[in-house]
């Protein structure tokens, strides 16, 4: 005999179940999120056995030296210094800059936009306000500025700089949602019962958003990647001093580098193309997936 529970309840697929069928059903996604993890790890593992003194020390000897010369397999940069493996130390650099400035800029959005969607009133107006005074200003010319007159530059700072104002479009994004959860009836059954704020938010509006929040993060985290490979490439995202797929690119500007010593630039430019696009379709993916989750309620 069947227990009438069994058959009446219909259990939802959990996130991360959802998740795991879309890409199952998506082998382009599935060898995308396989790619990029290999290639994260491999970057991170390779550049852990490297002494970033001894590959960033100049030798004028090596300059320019093709690959296979020497024993360099990518071929040495303009400072006689191993392609091979500057392109693994600023890949490092790119990722983990990327990825700290999501981490940072996604926690702040989400808070931000999750009090003032949840609030909203008077609090949500005011804290728009700044959200639409910030989001008018011109990002990238103060992130250069601020960079050019900021004495004693490193990576943090280029760090802080960018999360910034890489917040707004989690925050945006976020707070439309939680706007839209706050009239829910389990918010409001929350709110009689006498549950506190700080509960409802954190412990039953934050996980009906964590679909939409994973895939605003990754496809933030590839975006972050962009700006700051753009911003060094122009020569105003990291220091001379700390190599990025940014700066290894910028070598093309030269132009009798790009045309005639490709082996200086492309491969940095190949990491970038490769990795953004990857990520890119993993975002499509965890997409299809969230919208999959609210469908199914």
């Amino acid at each position: 005999m069947t227990n009438s529970k069994e058959t009446d309840i219909v259990k939802t697929p959990s996130t991360m179940k959802v998740i795991w069928q879309e890409f199952r059903h998506d082998r382009l996604a599935m060898f995308s999120l396989i790619f990029t993890v290999v290639l994260i790890l491999g970057i991170f593992i390779y550049a852990a056995l490297l002494n970033t003194d001894k590959v960033t020390q100049v030798d004028i000897f090596a300059q320019y030296d093709k690959p296979g010369q020497n024993g360099f397999l990518l071929g040495a940069d303009q400072g006689g210094r191993d392609g091979l493996k500057m392109l693994i130390i600023g890949a490092r650099n790119s990722i983990t800059i990327g990825f700290t400035v999501t981490v940072i800029s996604s926690l702040f959005g989400i808070i931000y936009g999750m009090i003032s969607g949840f609030y909203g009133g008077w609090l949500d107006n005011g804290m728009m306000r700044i959200y639409d005074f910030i989001n008018i200003l011109p990002e990238i010319m103060i992130i250069i500025v601020l960079v050019t007159i900021i004495p004693k530059y490193n990576a943090w700072t280029f760090i802080i700089i960018m999360s910034c104002f890489m917040w707004l479009s989690t925050a945006r994004l976020i707070r439309s949602k939680a706007l839209a959860e706050s009239k829910r009836d389990y918010v409001s059954a929350s709110r009689t019962s006498g549950t506190n704020d700080f509960m409802i938010l954190f412990r039953e509006v934050l996980p009906n958003l964590s679909s939409i929040i994973i895939v605003d993060t990754t496809l933030s985290f590839a975006g972050n990647i962009g700006i700051e490979t753009g911003l060094s490439f122009l020569g105003f995202g990291l220091p001379d001093s700390t190599p990025s797929l940014g700066t290894l690119i910028s070598y093309a500007q030269d132009p009798d580098v790009i045309g005639s010593k490709p082996w200086v630039w492309l491969p940095a430019a190949i990491i970038i193309l490769v990795l953004t696009l990857s990520i890119s379709y993993i975002g499509q993916a965890l997409r299809r997936a969230g919208d999959a989750q609210q469908r199914r309620g």
